[in-house]
């Protein structure tokens, strides 16, 4: 298992409002393919600033299968409105 972490940056002021519509999309990450887990993760010390960080089989699940999918065309549609900058992405695996 592989996780995807994406750093989300946001305007503070519509935090609420984040939050709400990637809980409307996570259905759409749980019904994907390869899908393991799913979390949102608020950094304390930047406001507006969140980590996503989603359990996937493989990067390909994630890169390929999620990334074609419609369920990544309704994430993005719900949360990309949001986002004040690009997201950053980056792939992880537990060595230890």
């Amino acid at each position: 298992m592989i996780h995807e972490i994406a750093a989300l940056t946001i305007d503070p002021a519509r935090m609420d409002e984040f939050e709400a519509a990637v809980a409307q999309a996570r259905p759409h990450f749980e019904q994907a393919r390869g899908f393991v887990s799913f979390a949102l993760q608020r950094v304390i010390e930047e406001p507006g600033t969140y980590r996503l960080v989603v359990g996937w089989t493989s990067v390909e699940a994630h890169m390929v299968d999620f990334r074609e999918s419609q369920g990544f065309q309704e994430w993005r549609a719900l949360a990309g409105p949001f986002f004040t900058a690009p997201p950053c992405v980056v792939h992880v695996e537990n060595v230890i």
